[in-house]
């Protein structure tokens, strides 16, 4: 078993591609077959398996979750960071913060049009941290 640790700077409300970095760690990890299991340590913010070739993709995801849970909606009594706190609790909780992919021959099986990425629900700038763990041959 092999596990690290990412450190992520975001900008705020978006996704950031963190394909590249996942990839790193499972090519130094030396694991052949196995699982790679990513896990973001936060509450406001997730993970995301998606299309990878256009960024339209995401900006509409991001557009179909404002208008799924608004910044500032009055029904929301948890508001101790701002207007977008409980809306970015909510949007995590309806999506990820893990995920799993398959190492096979050495390289994560992702698909040709798949990338990883964390999801920002603040729209402040936040450091997030992404646990990493590899098991396998």
């Amino acid at each position: 078993m092999h596990q690290e640790q990412l450190e992520i700077q975001t900008r705020g409300r978006g996704t950031m591609n963190i394909t590249a970095q996942i990839e790193e760690i499972i090519n130094s990890a030396a694991v052949k077959t196995g699982l790679c299991h990513i896990f973001v340590h936060h509450t406001s913010a997730s993970l995301m398996l998606c299309e990878n070739a256009d960024p339209r993709v995401r900006i509409d995801l991001e557009t179909f979750m404002a208008r799924l849970v608004p910044d500032g909606d009055p029904d929301f009594i948890h508001d101790d960071e701002g207007p977008d706190d409980m809306p970015a609790h909510v949007r995590s909780v309806l999506t990820q913060t893990g995920l799993s992919i398959p190492i096979t021959r050495g390289r994560s099986g992702l698909g040709t049009w798949q990338g990883l990425y964390l999801w920002e629900h603040r729209t402040h700038p936040h450091r997030r941290r992404i646990t990493v763990t590899i098991m396998g041959d």
